[in-house]
Protein backbone atom coordinates (compact mmCIF):
# COMPACT_ATOMS: atom_id res chain seq x y z
CA UNK A 1 0.00 0.00 0.00
CA UNK A 2 1.42 3.40 -0.96
CA UNK A 3 1.95 6.25 1.49
CA UNK A 4 -0.67 8.41 -0.29
CA UNK A 5 -3.31 5.69 0.13
CA UNK A 6 -2.54 5.36 3.84
CA UNK A 7 -2.72 9.15 4.27
CA UNK A 8 -6.17 9.18 2.61
CA UNK A 9 -7.35 6.43 4.95
CA UNK A 10 -6.10 8.35 8.00
CA UNK A 11 -7.94 11.48 6.83
CA UNK A 12 -11.10 9.42 6.25
CA UNK A 13 -11.03 8.14 9.83
CA UNK A 14 -10.16 11.57 11.29
CA UNK A 15 -13.05 13.32 9.54
CA UNK A 16 -15.74 10.69 10.07
CA UNK A 17 -17.64 8.89 12.78
CA UNK A 18 -15.56 5.75 12.15
CA UNK A 19 -13.64 4.66 15.25
CA UNK A 20 -11.57 1.93 13.64
CA UNK A 21 -10.75 0.82 10.09
CA UNK A 22 -8.72 -2.18 8.94
CA UNK A 23 -7.73 -2.68 5.29
CA UNK A 24 -6.00 -5.79 3.98
CA UNK A 25 -4.35 -5.74 0.59
CA UNK A 26 -2.13 -8.56 -0.62
CA UNK A 27 0.36 -9.24 2.18
CA UNK A 28 -0.08 -6.05 4.15
CA UNK A 29 -2.64 -4.91 6.67
CA UNK A 30 -3.24 -1.34 7.79
CA UNK A 31 -5.30 -0.72 10.91
CA UNK A 32 -6.31 2.82 11.80
CA UNK A 33 -8.14 3.61 15.01
CA UNK A 34 -9.05 6.78 16.85
CA UNK A 35 -7.39 7.19 20.20
CA UNK A 36 -8.53 9.65 22.86
CA UNK A 37 -6.00 12.14 24.13
CA UNK A 38 -6.08 13.38 27.71
CA UNK A 39 -7.58 16.73 26.71
CA UNK A 40 -10.55 14.97 25.10
CA UNK A 41 -9.63 15.56 21.47
CA UNK A 42 -9.57 12.58 19.13
CA UNK A 43 -6.63 11.59 17.03
CA UNK A 44 -6.41 8.97 14.27
CA UNK A 45 -3.70 6.46 14.93
CA UNK A 46 -2.43 4.23 12.12
CA UNK A 47 -0.79 0.91 12.63
CA UNK A 48 0.86 0.30 9.29
CA UNK A 49 4.06 -1.69 9.08
CA UNK A 50 4.91 -0.61 12.63
CA UNK A 51 4.48 3.08 11.86
CA UNK A 52 2.05 5.96 11.65
CA UNK A 53 2.43 7.71 8.33
CA UNK A 54 2.84 11.47 8.01
CA UNK A 55 4.91 13.16 5.42
CA UNK A 56 5.45 16.78 6.35
CA UNK A 57 8.81 18.52 6.32
CA UNK A 58 10.09 19.67 9.69
CA UNK A 59 11.93 22.87 10.47
CA UNK A 60 14.99 22.36 12.65
CA UNK A 61 17.84 24.55 13.79
CA UNK A 62 21.27 23.43 12.58
CA UNK A 63 23.60 22.37 15.37
CA UNK A 64 26.69 23.95 13.91
CA UNK A 65 28.77 23.47 10.78
CA UNK A 66 29.61 19.96 9.70
CA UNK A 67 33.30 19.53 8.77
CA UNK A 68 32.45 17.42 5.70
CA UNK A 69 29.96 19.97 4.36
CA UNK A 70 31.41 23.26 3.02
CA UNK A 71 27.92 24.68 2.40
CA UNK A 72 27.23 24.67 6.15
CA UNK A 73 30.27 26.81 6.94
CA UNK A 74 29.42 29.75 4.67
CA UNK A 75 26.03 30.55 6.18
CA UNK A 76 24.44 33.85 5.36
CA UNK A 77 23.08 34.32 8.86
CA UNK A 78 23.67 32.35 12.09
CA UNK A 79 19.99 31.60 12.79
CA UNK A 80 19.31 30.09 9.35
CA UNK A 81 16.81 27.22 9.48
CA UNK A 82 17.07 23.96 7.57
CA UNK A 83 14.26 21.62 6.58
CA UNK A 84 14.52 17.92 7.38
CA UNK A 85 13.25 15.33 4.93
CA UNK A 86 12.12 12.62 7.34
CA UNK A 87 11.35 8.94 6.98
CA UNK A 88 7.60 8.32 6.71
CA UNK A 89 8.04 4.72 7.87
CA UNK A 90 10.27 2.17 9.52
CA UNK A 91 12.48 0.33 7.06
CA UNK A 92 15.87 0.10 5.36
CA UNK A 93 17.32 3.25 3.76
CA UNK A 94 18.81 3.08 0.26
CA UNK A 95 20.46 6.06 -1.46
CA UNK A 96 20.21 4.54 -4.95
CA UNK A 97 17.79 2.30 -6.88
CA UNK A 98 20.39 -0.51 -7.11
CA UNK A 99 23.88 -1.19 -5.73
CA UNK A 100 25.49 -0.28 -9.06
CA UNK A 101 23.43 2.88 -9.70
CA UNK A 102 24.48 6.38 -8.63
CA UNK A 103 22.79 7.90 -5.56
CA UNK A 104 19.57 9.84 -6.11
CA UNK A 105 21.04 12.94 -4.42
CA UNK A 106 24.40 14.11 -3.09
CA UNK A 107 25.46 16.75 -0.58
CA UNK A 108 25.55 20.17 -2.24
CA UNK A 109 23.11 19.19 -5.01
CA UNK A 110 19.72 20.81 -5.57
CA UNK A 111 16.41 18.97 -5.13
CA UNK A 112 12.96 19.95 -6.34
CA UNK A 113 9.54 19.22 -4.89
CA UNK A 114 8.48 15.73 -5.99
CA UNK A 115 12.03 14.57 -6.81
CA UNK A 116 12.88 11.08 -5.53
CA UNK A 117 15.65 11.37 -2.92
CA UNK A 118 15.90 7.77 -1.66
CA UNK A 119 14.15 4.43 -1.25
CA UNK A 120 12.94 2.89 1.99
CA UNK A 121 12.32 -0.83 1.96
CA UNK A 122 9.54 -1.91 4.28
CA UNK A 123 8.17 -5.45 4.32
CA UNK A 124 9.91 -6.30 1.02
CA UNK A 125 8.31 -3.28 -0.70
CA UNK A 126 10.50 -0.53 -2.15
CA UNK A 127 8.98 2.89 -1.37
CA UNK A 128 10.35 5.90 -3.25
CA UNK A 129 10.61 8.91 -0.95
CA UNK A 130 10.06 12.26 -2.63
CA UNK A 131 11.21 15.68 -1.48
CA UNK A 132 8.48 18.01 -0.29
CA UNK A 133 10.80 21.03 -0.39
CA UNK A 134 13.05 22.52 -3.05
CA UNK A 135 16.53 23.59 -2.07
CA UNK A 136 20.08 22.32 -1.58
CA UNK A 137 21.03 19.14 0.27
CA UNK A 138 23.25 20.24 3.17
CA UNK A 139 23.67 16.91 4.95
CA UNK A 140 22.72 13.28 4.50
CA UNK A 141 21.71 12.03 7.94
CA UNK A 142 21.10 8.31 7.26
CA UNK A 143 23.62 5.63 6.33
CA UNK A 144 23.05 3.61 3.16
CA UNK A 145 21.54 0.14 3.70
CA UNK A 146 20.91 0.86 7.39
CA UNK A 147 17.60 0.72 9.27
CA UNK A 148 15.70 3.97 9.80
CA UNK A 149 12.88 4.79 12.19
CA UNK A 150 9.60 6.60 11.60
CA UNK A 151 10.14 10.38 11.51
CA UNK A 152 13.96 10.02 11.54
CA UNK A 153 15.68 12.83 9.59
CA UNK A 154 17.17 11.49 6.36
CA UNK A 155 18.38 14.70 4.69
CA UNK A 156 18.86 18.32 5.78
CA UNK A 157 17.88 20.81 3.09
CA UNK A 158 18.52 24.55 2.86
CA UNK A 159 15.21 25.66 1.28
CA UNK A 160 15.09 28.10 -1.61
CA UNK A 161 14.33 31.65 -0.51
Amino acid sequence: MRVEEIKRLIELVEHSQIDELEVRRWWSTVRISKARRRNGHTMAEAVAPRSEVTHSPQMVKPQGPTPTCPEATDKKEPDEELVAIVSPMVGTFYRSPSPTSPAYVETGKRVAVGQVVCIIEAMKLMNEIESEVSGTIVKIQAENEQPVEFNQPLFMVRPDS
